[in-house]
């Protein structure tokens, strides 16, 4: 890792030749991760000290963390080189009037008249002048297709709309590569519209050139993450060692479901950027995907104290708030983003859960469905409508909603989770089992994939009763919360007669029901079915124990615990004489 000067400098230099250039998204991140490197105590004003407050442990643990640390960068197939020299911020121009062209055509693009801005700079040859001219081209053919979107097709149907500048940009930017004459940002653009037209290999191959040569773009690395669909397709990218390469893999393994690795290479990077808003926030949604809760509200809560007008993020913030099922704190977060910015997608996704939480499906339908029409790709909004279409009963909008999430990211495995909740209330186990095991593929360590599988396998269509303990035995493997697969397992081997399997199951979720305090029929089935094994066995110290925790219940269960200490006492004379 570069010294925490070398960053500062580099990221200075950065954010200046981002927004000339009308890249506004890197170099709003670059220029959140250089607020985010700490600063000498000696040598912060009282500005700095307020923007840079956050003292969570999360923050302070990772302090001490040095260069070390690094060694989770995967060696195959990259190079390690010094840090490339950074690109000069102004090119020198023939004459002046170029950058008065480029000035008039930067103000027009700044207004979203991206083709007045191309017009401007169509005879124009020097390379920060060609890169704009053609991003101007691209965002007018995105502008164009989404219109088209919307008359064809409604904001929520699909379309075969498509950029249809993409084939005269490819042909000018592959002729620029060809004659040596593009620059890191043109290959940037070369990049983004051979991905866009699905060439990916050689988009790929294009990005790297791209950060490589000039490494700061955040854009370039997270279209080119995009194209990483594997470890190692991750593993063979031949990247320059450099810092930003710290992140970018970070971020990589996070969409791999590599949480513990991203944690890893993110704590490493918190040792420079210790008030990074953006680290914390990806560190709380590794933890999230890990499904600690407790710890993503805190870093949350910091998160939003630290940047009080926030929403990026904000709405798997709401979600963890609505699995703990915090409906004052859901609602406060709400009004509170609401005003900060009520058509934003994210706004309108936390306002969509609240009503959720509140049981109101209609009306949280129709606020994913605003979310979607502000942002047809928004992935949490499709699975999320979906969730509520099943909870309304109306199967074939929960399936259509589900598909549309596949299509956009065919790794999100809560909507294959969701097609299968959705096939299998239909009475349809077998595809059901078709889409849980697409789900459970992508996240091999959720112990409810595993038991919805099992439960598949449990239907009176299957009754295949072996795969299901098969699962079940998964579950408990994976730290299942619910604990639900324990005592399936119990009641399963007891049904195929099994009895000391049944009866080490049970004695297993009894010590785990002990352990958290729970009380409830599962206590008192594996009280009994405990008793009545070890009676037969003739371990009556241990029934007799059993059966006295069951005399403080009432109702059947305190009579049969009193019949079987009586049987206990008179197998005990009969041994005795």
């Amino acid at each position: 890792m570069a010294t925490k000067e070398t960053c500062r400098s580099e990221l200075r230099s950065a954010i200046r030749q981002l927004s000339d250039r009308g890249l506004n998204s890197a170099a709003k991140w670059a220029a959140e991760q250089l607020m985010g490197i700490e600063q000498d105590p000696m040598k912060q004003t009282p500005l700095q000290i307020r923007f840079q407050r956050g003292n969570s442990s999360i923050r302070l643990r990772n302090r001490a963390v040095t260069v070390a640390d690094s060694s989770f960068t995967p060696s195959a197939g990259l190079s390690y080189i010094t840090t490339p020299p950074q690109a000069e911020v102004e090119e020198v121009d023939g004459d002046v009037m170029s950058g008065d062209f480029y000035l008039l055509a930067k103000s027009y693009f700044d207004c979203k008249e991206y083709r007045r801005a191309a017009h401007v700079l169509r005879d124009q040859t020097n390379d920060k002048a060609v890169f704009l001219r053609c991003y101007s081209v691209y965002l007018a053919g995105e502008k164009r297709k989404e219109e088209e979107i919307i008359e064809l097709e409604g904001p929520l149907g699909k379309s075969d709309a498509i950029n249809k500048e993409l084939v005269s940009l490819e042909r000018e930017l592959s002729k620029l590569r060809s004659n040596g004459s593009i620059d890191p940002f043109g290959l940037y653009m070369y990049g983004l519209v051979l991905k866009e037209k699905g060439n990916e290999n050689l988009a790929r191959t294009i990005l790297v050139e791209s950060v490589n040569s000039y490494p700061w773009n955040w854009s370039a690395w997270s279209e080119l993450q995009t194209l990483c669909t594997s470890a190692e397709s991750l593993k063979l990218l031949n990247l320059n060692n450099h810092w930003m390469k710290d992140f970018f893999l970070a971020s990589a393994y996070q969409e791999l479901r590599m949480h513990n690795e991203a944690l890893s290479k993110y704590e490493y990077l918190m040792g420079t950027f210790t008030n990074s808003n953006y680290l914390l926030a990806q560190i709380a949604k590794a933890q999230y995907n890990l499904r600690e809760f407790e710890q993503v509200e805190g870093m949350f809560e910091e998160l939003l104290r630290n940047d009080p007008y926030r929403i990026d993020d904000m709405d798997m913030y709401s979600n963890v708030l609505y699995a703990k099922e915090c409906s004052s704190a859901l609602s406060y977060l709400a009004h509170r983003v609401f005003l900060t910015d009520k058509y934003r997608p994210e706004t309108c996704c936390i306002i969509g859960n609240y009503y959720s939480l509140k049981g109101n499906h209609e009306k949280s339908v129709m606020y994913f469905s605003r979310a979607l029409k502000l942002n047809k790709n928004y992935l949490s909004a499709w699975t999320l409508m979906g969730h509520e279409y099943v909870e309304m009963k109306n199967m074939s909008a929960a399936v259509y909603a589900y598909r549309r999430a596949v299509d956009i990211h065919q790794c999100d495995y809560r909507a294959w989770y969701g097609l299968g909740q959705a096939y299998e209330m239909m009475g349809m186990p077998l595809y059901a089992l078709h889409y849980f095991k697409k789900s459970v593929f992508l996240q091999p360590n959720d112990s409810r994939l595993w038991i919805a599988m099992a439960q598949c396998y449990e239907t009176e269509q299957l009754h295949m009763l072996e795969e299901a303990i098969k699962c079940y035995r998964r579950a408990a493997s994976c730290d299942d919360k619910e604990a639900i697969a324990l005592h399936r397992l119990a009641k399963l081997h007891g049904e195929l007669g099994r009895t000391e399997e049944a009866a080490f199951y049970y004695k297993k979720d009894l010590e785990r029901m002990d352990s958290e305090e729970r009380e409830g029929p599962n206590m008192v089935e594996a009280l009994m079915f405990l008793a009545q094994h070890c009676k037969q066995h003739k371990r009556f110290d241990e029934a007799e124990v059993y059966c006295t925790r069951l005399l403080d219940y009432t109702g059947s269960e305190k009579e049969t615990a009193k019949s079987l200490l009586r049987g206990i006492r008179s197998a005990r004379d009969v041994e005795h004489y």
